[in-house]
Protein backbone atom coordinates (compact mmCIF):
# COMPACT_ATOMS: atom_id res chain seq x y z
CA UNK A 1 0.00 0.00 0.00
CA UNK A 2 0.96 3.18 -0.83
CA UNK A 3 2.67 5.02 2.31
CA UNK A 4 0.56 8.28 1.71
CA UNK A 5 -2.73 5.83 1.88
CA UNK A 6 -1.44 4.38 4.52
CA UNK A 7 -1.46 8.19 6.20
CA UNK A 8 -4.49 8.70 5.37
CA UNK A 9 -6.23 5.62 6.65
CA UNK A 10 -9.30 4.32 3.85
CA UNK A 11 -11.92 6.75 3.75
CA UNK A 12 -12.06 8.04 0.50
CA UNK A 13 -13.70 11.14 1.70
CA UNK A 14 -10.81 12.15 3.87
CA UNK A 15 -8.58 10.90 0.96
CA UNK A 16 -10.98 13.98 -1.46
CA UNK A 17 -10.49 16.28 1.23
CA UNK A 18 -6.76 16.03 1.81
CA UNK A 19 -5.85 16.50 -1.96
CA UNK A 20 -8.87 17.21 -4.19
CA UNK A 21 -10.95 19.28 -1.63
CA UNK A 22 -12.62 21.56 -4.63
CA UNK A 23 -14.81 17.79 -5.24
CA UNK A 24 -16.57 17.57 -2.08
CA UNK A 25 -19.74 19.17 -1.99
CA UNK A 26 -19.47 22.83 -0.76
CA UNK A 27 -22.31 23.98 2.20
CA UNK A 28 -23.41 27.36 -0.11
CA UNK A 29 -23.07 30.25 1.26
CA UNK A 30 -26.42 31.14 1.16
CA UNK A 31 -29.54 29.10 0.76
CA UNK A 32 -30.91 28.21 -2.79
CA UNK A 33 -33.75 30.22 -3.97
CA UNK A 34 -34.85 26.62 -6.00
CA UNK A 35 -33.32 23.91 -4.14
CA UNK A 36 -36.07 20.67 -4.54
CA UNK A 37 -36.95 19.15 -1.56
CA UNK A 38 -39.55 17.59 0.37
CA UNK A 39 -40.28 13.93 0.00
CA UNK A 40 -41.79 10.39 1.57
CA UNK A 41 -39.81 7.82 2.48
CA UNK A 42 -40.46 4.62 4.74
CA UNK A 43 -38.46 1.68 5.36
CA UNK A 44 -39.65 -1.42 7.23
CA UNK A 45 -38.59 -4.71 8.19
CA UNK A 46 -40.22 -8.41 7.14
CA UNK A 47 -39.64 -12.03 7.78
CA UNK A 48 -36.05 -12.48 6.50
CA UNK A 49 -35.20 -8.77 5.58
CA UNK A 50 -36.43 -5.07 4.82
CA UNK A 51 -37.70 -2.89 2.54
CA UNK A 52 -36.71 0.46 1.27
CA UNK A 53 -38.95 2.98 -0.32
CA UNK A 54 -39.84 6.54 -1.82
CA UNK A 55 -41.61 8.20 -4.11
CA UNK A 56 -40.33 10.29 -7.15
CA UNK A 57 -41.24 13.88 -6.76
CA UNK A 58 -39.08 16.96 -6.44
CA UNK A 59 -40.81 20.19 -5.65
CA UNK A 60 -39.49 23.27 -4.76
CA UNK A 61 -40.93 24.97 -1.69
CA UNK A 62 -43.13 21.93 -1.68
CA UNK A 63 -46.31 22.94 -3.70
CA UNK A 64 -44.14 23.75 -6.96
CA UNK A 65 -43.48 19.74 -9.00
CA UNK A 66 -40.26 20.03 -10.86
CA UNK A 67 -39.73 16.83 -11.69
CA UNK A 68 -42.33 13.73 -11.10
CA UNK A 69 -39.85 10.72 -11.76
CA UNK A 70 -36.46 11.36 -9.69
CA UNK A 71 -34.73 8.72 -7.78
CA UNK A 72 -34.60 8.83 -4.26
CA UNK A 73 -33.66 5.23 -3.09
CA UNK A 74 -29.70 4.22 -3.76
CA UNK A 75 -28.26 0.86 -3.78
CA UNK A 76 -24.94 1.66 -1.47
CA UNK A 77 -23.39 -1.72 -1.91
CA UNK A 78 -25.06 -5.58 -2.07
CA UNK A 79 -26.52 -5.67 1.01
CA UNK A 80 -27.33 -2.03 1.83
CA UNK A 81 -29.12 0.86 0.75
CA UNK A 82 -29.99 4.59 1.08
CA UNK A 83 -33.36 6.45 0.64
CA UNK A 84 -32.72 10.34 0.76
CA UNK A 85 -34.90 12.95 2.01
CA UNK A 86 -34.55 17.07 2.20
CA UNK A 87 -32.67 19.34 -0.08
CA UNK A 88 -32.48 17.18 -3.45
CA UNK A 89 -29.36 17.99 -4.72
CA UNK A 90 -26.96 17.88 -1.32
CA UNK A 91 -28.67 14.21 -0.82
CA UNK A 92 -28.46 12.89 -4.01
CA UNK A 93 -24.47 14.04 -3.96
CA UNK A 94 -23.95 12.69 -0.70
CA UNK A 95 -25.53 9.18 -1.78
CA UNK A 96 -23.01 8.75 -4.10
CA UNK A 97 -20.12 9.85 -2.43
CA UNK A 98 -21.53 7.25 0.12
CA UNK A 99 -20.93 4.31 -2.53
CA UNK A 100 -18.23 5.47 -3.34
CA UNK A 101 -16.73 5.49 0.12
CA UNK A 102 -17.99 2.46 1.44
CA UNK A 103 -16.14 0.90 -2.25
CA UNK A 104 -13.21 2.84 -1.26
CA UNK A 105 -12.75 1.40 2.25
CA UNK A 106 -13.28 -2.40 0.60
CA UNK A 107 -10.77 -1.63 -2.14
CA UNK A 108 -8.30 -0.76 0.89
CA UNK A 109 -8.59 -2.64 3.73
CA UNK A 110 -9.56 -5.77 1.78
CA UNK A 111 -12.78 -6.60 3.61
CA UNK A 112 -16.03 -4.52 3.70
CA UNK A 113 -17.65 -2.68 6.63
CA UNK A 114 -20.19 -3.81 8.91
CA UNK A 115 -23.32 -2.76 8.64
CA UNK A 116 -23.50 -0.57 11.77
CA UNK A 117 -19.74 0.82 10.64
CA UNK A 118 -21.56 1.37 7.09
CA UNK A 119 -24.23 3.80 9.42
CA UNK A 120 -21.39 4.98 11.24
CA UNK A 121 -20.25 6.30 8.51
CA UNK A 122 -22.89 7.68 6.56
CA UNK A 123 -23.64 9.22 10.29
CA UNK A 124 -20.09 11.39 9.88
CA UNK A 125 -21.03 12.29 7.06
CA UNK A 126 -24.19 14.13 7.73
CA UNK A 127 -22.81 15.89 10.27
CA UNK A 128 -20.47 17.53 7.90
CA UNK A 129 -23.57 18.96 5.51
CA UNK A 130 -24.63 20.24 9.47
CA UNK A 131 -23.44 23.63 7.76
CA UNK A 132 -25.72 23.84 5.15
CA UNK A 133 -28.45 22.10 6.67
CA UNK A 134 -28.63 25.32 9.26
CA UNK A 135 -29.12 27.26 5.94
CA UNK A 136 -32.03 25.08 4.70
CA UNK A 137 -30.35 22.55 3.23
CA UNK A 138 -30.60 19.50 5.41
CA UNK A 139 -30.43 15.82 4.15
CA UNK A 140 -32.33 12.90 6.28
CA UNK A 141 -31.37 9.81 4.81
CA UNK A 142 -32.97 6.28 5.64
CA UNK A 143 -30.35 3.77 5.69
CA UNK A 144 -30.78 -0.04 5.62
CA UNK A 145 -29.62 -3.24 4.58
CA UNK A 146 -29.38 -7.02 5.82
CA UNK A 147 -26.81 -7.44 8.55
CA UNK A 148 -25.81 -11.51 8.23
CA UNK A 149 -23.95 -11.26 11.60
CA UNK A 150 -27.48 -10.86 13.44
CA UNK A 151 -29.25 -13.07 10.09
CA UNK A 152 -32.15 -9.72 10.11
CA UNK A 153 -32.50 -6.67 8.32
CA UNK A 154 -31.80 -3.37 9.96
CA UNK A 155 -32.98 -0.17 9.62
CA UNK A 156 -30.83 3.18 10.74
CA UNK A 157 -32.23 6.64 11.05
CA UNK A 158 -30.00 9.97 11.34
CA UNK A 159 -31.14 13.46 12.41
CA UNK A 160 -29.67 16.69 10.83
CA UNK A 161 -26.27 16.52 13.33
CA UNK A 162 -26.11 12.52 11.97
CA UNK A 163 -27.22 11.46 15.06
CA UNK A 164 -27.78 7.48 14.66
CA UNK A 165 -31.69 5.70 15.79
CA UNK A 166 -31.58 2.25 14.98
CA UNK A 167 -34.86 1.22 14.56
CA UNK A 168 -34.66 -2.57 16.15
CA UNK A 169 -37.44 -5.17 16.49
CA UNK A 170 -39.86 -2.59 18.72
CA UNK A 171 -40.51 -0.58 16.19
CA UNK A 172 -39.08 -2.30 13.21
CA UNK A 173 -40.17 0.75 10.72
CA UNK A 174 -39.29 4.07 9.74
CA UNK A 175 -40.68 7.35 7.56
CA UNK A 176 -38.85 10.22 7.05
CA UNK A 177 -39.85 13.39 4.56
CA UNK A 178 -42.92 15.65 4.51
CA UNK A 179 -45.13 12.66 4.36
CA UNK A 180 -43.42 11.27 6.54
CA UNK A 181 -45.66 11.16 9.77
CA UNK A 182 -48.71 10.08 7.82
CA UNK A 183 -46.89 7.28 6.42
CA UNK A 184 -45.70 6.44 10.20
CA UNK A 185 -49.06 5.92 11.28
CA UNK A 186 -49.62 4.11 8.14
CA UNK A 187 -46.98 1.42 8.99
CA UNK A 188 -47.97 1.67 12.85
CA UNK A 189 -51.19 0.55 12.48
CA UNK A 190 -51.06 -2.12 9.76
CA UNK A 191 -47.31 -3.78 10.63
CA UNK A 192 -47.30 -6.85 12.14
CA UNK A 193 -44.82 -9.46 13.58
CA UNK A 194 -43.92 -12.32 10.27
CA UNK A 195 -44.98 -9.73 7.44
CA UNK A 196 -43.80 -11.84 4.10
CA UNK A 197 -42.11 -10.00 1.54
CA UNK A 198 -45.03 -9.51 -0.42
CA UNK A 199 -46.73 -8.04 2.63
CA UNK A 200 -44.25 -5.75 3.31
CA UNK A 201 -43.99 -4.39 -0.59
CA UNK A 202 -47.87 -3.64 -0.23
CA UNK A 203 -47.94 -1.80 3.04
CA UNK A 204 -44.46 0.50 1.71
CA UNK A 205 -46.92 1.14 -1.14
CA UNK A 206 -50.09 1.46 1.13
CA UNK A 207 -47.67 4.12 3.40
CA UNK A 208 -47.20 6.34 0.70
CA UNK A 209 -50.02 6.17 -1.30
CA UNK A 210 -51.58 7.43 2.16
CA UNK A 211 -48.75 10.14 2.86
CA UNK A 212 -49.58 11.65 -1.38
CA UNK A 213 -52.99 11.68 -0.72
CA UNK A 214 -52.24 14.77 1.99
CA UNK A 215 -49.00 15.99 1.02
CA UNK A 216 -48.19 17.44 -2.23
CA UNK A 217 -44.94 17.07 -1.91
CA UNK A 218 -45.14 13.40 -2.08
CA UNK A 219 -46.26 11.61 -5.86
CA UNK A 220 -44.71 11.28 -9.08
CA UNK A 221 -44.48 8.43 -11.76
CA UNK A 222 -44.43 5.37 -9.67
CA UNK A 223 -42.51 4.43 -6.41
CA UNK A 224 -38.97 3.21 -6.59
CA UNK A 225 -38.36 0.18 -3.79
CA UNK A 226 -35.28 -2.23 -2.90
CA UNK A 227 -35.99 -5.40 -1.13
CA UNK A 228 -32.79 -6.42 0.57
CA UNK A 229 -32.52 -10.13 2.34
CA UNK A 230 -29.44 -12.27 2.86
CA UNK A 231 -29.47 -12.85 -0.98
CA UNK A 232 -29.14 -9.85 -1.49
CA UNK A 233 -30.77 -6.42 -3.48
CA UNK A 234 -34.28 -6.99 -5.96
CA UNK A 235 -35.78 -3.58 -7.50
CA UNK A 236 -39.15 -2.78 -7.33
CA UNK A 237 -40.53 -0.18 -9.48
CA UNK A 238 -44.67 0.24 -9.48
CA UNK A 239 -47.39 1.81 -7.79
CA UNK A 240 -48.22 5.67 -8.52
CA UNK A 241 -47.86 8.13 -6.21
CA UNK A 242 -50.91 10.19 -8.43
CA UNK A 243 -53.43 7.34 -7.85
CA UNK A 244 -52.48 4.00 -6.11
CA UNK A 245 -54.32 4.53 -3.13
CA UNK A 246 -56.76 1.96 -4.57
CA UNK A 247 -56.46 -1.88 -4.40
CA UNK A 248 -53.18 -1.53 -2.18
CA UNK A 249 -54.13 0.84 0.00
CA UNK A 250 -57.71 -0.72 -0.05
CA UNK A 251 -56.79 -3.92 1.79
CA UNK A 252 -57.23 -4.03 5.43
Amino acid sequence: MPLELEQLGSSFVELLRRRHPELLPAAPSAPAAAAASATTIVALRFRGGVVLAADRRATIGGHLVVNDEVVKVFKTDEFSAIAIAGSFGPSVKMARLFQTELEHYEKIEGVGLSLEGKANRLSQMIEQNLQAAMMGLPVMPLFAGYDHERDEGRIFEYDITGGTFIREKTEPFSASGSGGDRAHATLEHFWREGLNREEAVALARRALSFAAKKDAATGGASYLMKVITKDGIEDIEGGSALGDTGAEAGKS
